[in-house]
């Protein structure tokens, strides 16, 4: 997508071209009952506009992310010669480069550090928010759909990035200190810990959004997720905040733009609370747009700044580049979320048009959890990522910030794995109508910004506050409910939601069917299948059709191999399939035929 430079000094910005933010939010999961994808000869058939948005290989293994991965199933010559190589690499070299995997970035060390002495305040911030999570990601098996990356230390010259070296010497000496001397340093800074292992741990947490960022950066993956503890986004220059030591989001930011010399860092912070840290940083930077909703309530919410309000839009060269959206009462949910995203930040996020996308990624904004008293269930979080790949080229860094009910923060995590990895975004559950004060909200953030963003001065259709159509049932228990439930009660809630939004994993995410006699390259975990179906259900399949071809029994196996993986299909067996045919004209008229005899209504 072409993008046109804007001459006026006023905006600074590049804008892009309307459709491609239409396409995006646009976007739908396939309503076809069978994806079959048919290849000749190691080509793919051209594919719908569904499939080819869908088309970026980015999940680990391969097969988890595409629906079609035909460019990988390379047919290995069986006497390969200097010529033939020459002409592999010279077809490879006109292929487009795409990164693949998703990255996942933990280390139990991170665990060891916790509160020393009683404080109420502190007592939420604990090292299970971290390995539950990890604990729920095995439970669903993603941790070995990922690229594991080693957790590294940060160094002192990536730590004054963002932070003075007087503060580094007071986290530093915080090793050595006893609980008094703990306790006491802990209290010159606003609801802030510290504890022996605080600075390793730290340390660890940043070293591990940096090789996040590498990894993104150096095209070995496509996009990631740091589960790292102690959070950031709080912590300033010179002090620490909110359980925050080292800002890891806001130095990532400055360690991309100083390695990678990139232009343009987008900064998504969804924590319930504001991300001060981060707005002090870069607040005066046309570099980076950071994008903060909070809960706010006219100031009574912590950190109870005038400057998280909606008309702090920056200083300097920075004006416009920072964008605040104060919630103004409790209960937010999925349908405040989607509306902030899609009439605030993606309009304004594909006119800075980013080369990195970093979210600060809290799961107190999550229902259920204490400090939010919000509604959002963990499928918003999965839709959220979903709508941010589209930016950057799809380079998106999530790293872990709040979250302190283990439930709803563990279920959310696993959502924006999930997403990450590229699996179906789940139908958001609810009543998809904003409210009236988030709309409110909404509205005083794009006055706000109007005079700096070009995509704002067109008046938009009134921001829509009836739904035409209803969402699906949801969790049956508003927040002003959730102080009086036992935490039981709402663990069997949340279980019984995950159950009900997240379909059941087939035995095998991709089939995959090749003519005999041929040898392929297969991506690890791709089920090839060698059974065919019963030749009078080949001969069933085939009525109608001209027989002239099955005369060659090598074409009937591979009609009965595709006909197995119909089936497997449409008894949810396999998520999706390729089949590579000696003859692509007979095997689509097949698959055709047997889909019209299955009744499936719905066909791409």
């Amino acid at each position: 997508m072409a993008a046109q430079e804007v001459d006026s000094p006023t905006l600074r910005k590049r804008v892009l071209n309307t459709p491609k933010l239409c396409n995006m939010l646009s976007h739908t999961v396939s309503s076809a009952s069978i994806e079959l994808g048919l290849h000749a000869n190691g080509r793919p058939i051209a594919l719908n506009d569904q499939q080819q948005r869908r088309g970026s290989l980015c999940g680990q293994p391969l097969e988890y992310r595409s629906h079609y991965f035909g460019e990988v199933l390379i047919p290995a010559p069986s006497s390969p010669s200097i010529a033939q190589g020459q002409a592999a690499v010279s077809r490879q070299a006109r292929l487009p480069k795409m990164a693949l995997g998703t990255a996942l970035v933990y280390d139990e060390e991170m665990t060891t550090y916790k509160l020393l002495w009683d404080d109420p305040e502190c007592a939420i911030e604990v090292p299970e928010r971290l390995s539950k999570s990890y604990e729920r990601l095995q439970h669903y098996h993603l941790v070995e759909r990922c690229v594991r990356l080693p957790v590294r230390e940060a160094s002192e010259e990536e730590i004054t990035l963002v932070h003075s070296p007087d503060y580094l010497d007071v986290v530093k000496s915080t090793q050595t200190m006893n609980e008094e001397e703990l306790r006491t340093t802990s209290k010159k800074y606003v609801a802030a810990y510290f504890h022996q292992n605080s600075y390793r741990c730290a340390k660890l947490s940043l070293g591990g959004t940096l090789q996040l960022v590498d990894a993104v950066l150096s095209g070995e993956v496509q996009n990631g997720m740091a589960l790292v503890r102690p959070p950031g986004h709080h912590s300033q220059r010179d002090q620490s905040n909110g359980f925050c030591v080292f800002n890891n989001v806001a130095i990532a930011a400055k360690y991309a733009q100083k390695k990678y010399n990139l232009q343009r860092i987008l900064i998504v912070d969804w924590d319930v609370h504001h991300g001060q840290g981060i707005q002090y940083i870069f607040e005066d930077d046309p570099s980076v747009l950071y994008f903060s909703w909070h809960r706010y309530e006219h100031k009574i919410f912590w950190p109870n700044l005038t400057e998280s309000d909606y008309d702090c839009v920056g200083k300097g060269q920075g004006t416009g580049f920072n964008i605040n959206l104060p919630w103004n009462k409790i209960g937010i949910g999925n349908a405040d979320y989607i509306a902030a995203f899609l009439h605030v930040l993606l309009p304004l996020a594909f006119e800075f048009d980013p080369e990195l996308v970093l979210v600060s990624s809290g799961y107190d904004s999550g229902i259920g959890d204490p400090e939010g008293r919000m509604n959002a269930t963990p499928e918003c979080f999965s839709h959220l990522t979903h709508l941010l790949t589209n930016l950057a080229g799809g380079k998106l860094c999530v790293v872990l910030e709040g979250g302190y009910h283990l439930t709803s923060l563990s279920e959310s995590v696993c959502m924006t794995v999930r997403t990450l990895l590229g699996d179906a975004v789940p139908r958001l559950s609810g009543d998809m109508t904003p409210c009236h004060s988030a709309l409110e909200s909404i509205q005083n953030v794009r006055t706000a910004h109007t005079p700096y963003w070009q995509c704002l001065s067109v008046d938009e259709t009134k921001l829509v506050q009836q739904c035409s159509t209803k969402g699906s049932s949801t969790l049956e228990l508003p927040y002003e409910q959730q102080e009086s439930a036992d935490t039981a009660r709402f663990d069997r809630l949340i279980e019984s939601h995950m159950k009900n939004i997240l379909s059941p994993a087939p035995p095998f995410r991709t089939s995959a069917v090749t003519p005999d006699g041929n040898t392929f390259i297969i991506p690890a975990g791709v089920h090839v299948e060698d059974q065919a179906a019963p030749r009078e259900q080949i001969d069933a399949a085939c009525s109608g059709i001209s027989m002239s071809h099955l005369k060659e029994g090598h074409l009937v196996h591979s009609v009965g191999k595709m006909l197995t993986v119909i089936n497997k299909l449409v008894k949810k067996q396999t998520k999706n399939a390729v089949v590579l045919s000696p003859s692509t004209s007979l095997s689509a008229a097949v698959a055709l035929q047997t889909s019209l005899n299955l009744g499936i209504e719905r066909r791409a």
